[in-house]
């Protein structure tokens, strides 16, 4: 048991299931089966890191853990049973902030021990922050979270570049990965609080009907 502990991968799965669990959650408000929630919920979980690894050129993370589908399970299965109550409001986005804040410094983490490059490794990072989330949205067919106003892909683009530059320090990964995360899930909490926006494109007039998000 002790030696399960150690090894288990808390960081990266904590990351997987804040986002699967915010893809279960979608797929709840919307009504759908028990079914369509969990693959809400593996969609979410899994789609940032596999786009990534796609593009490192290996194999998605998920096939060969032991550890994704059960993380995944969970979080579906909490999503169906838990009261209402529990998911109104902002939780949502808020799990959200933590699986995009904990993905970008992990996809960065990744990237970099595969010799990339580190912007490239940024570019990595912030694209496993982000699209479990996009493909989420368009699967559900509702306004993408990245065309909020609120910063979105820039809270990414924090913990990417955070965890690149603590990492070439040689800092340890585990409190490198730690402090990438909470300053990305501090800046997106700020941008939700009080609506912390980067200038949108203007030169052909404001449009509110087309909010941006950064």
């Amino acid at each position: 048991m002790m030696n399960l502990l150690a090894t288990f991968p808390w960081f990266e799965m904590l990351g997987t299931f804040v986002f699967a669990l915010s893809g279960a959650i979608v797929a709840a408000h919307l009504r759908q089966t028990f079914v369509t929630v969990c693959f809400f919920a593996f969609l979410t979980g899994v789609g940032g890191g596999s786009v990534r690894d796609v593009m490192l050129g290996q194999e998605a993370f998920w096939i060969a853990d032991p550890y994704a589908g059960p993380v995944v399970l969970i979080a579906a299965l909490l999503a169906w049973f838990s009261p209402v109550r529990w998911w109104e409001g902002r939780l949502l986005e808020w799990a959200d902030a933590i699986g995009l804040a904990a993905f970008a410094a992990l996809g960065t983490a990744k990237a970099l021990s595969f010799g990339v490059a580190p912007i490239s490794a940024v570019v990595l990072g912030i694209v496993s922050g982000c699209v479990g989330g996009i493909i989420r949205d368009v699967v559900a067919g509702v306004p993408s979270i990245l065309m909020r106003p609120e910063l979105y892909v820039t809270a990414a683009a924090l913990s990417a570049l955070t965890a690149t530059v603590l990492l070439m320090l040689d800092m340890p990964r585990a409190p490198a990965l730690a402090i990438a995360t909470v300053l990305g899930i501090a800046l997106r909490g700020a941008a939700l609080v009080w609506r912390i926006e980067l200038p949108a494109y203007s030169r052909h007039g404001s449009d509110p009907d087309h909010p941006t998000s950064a």
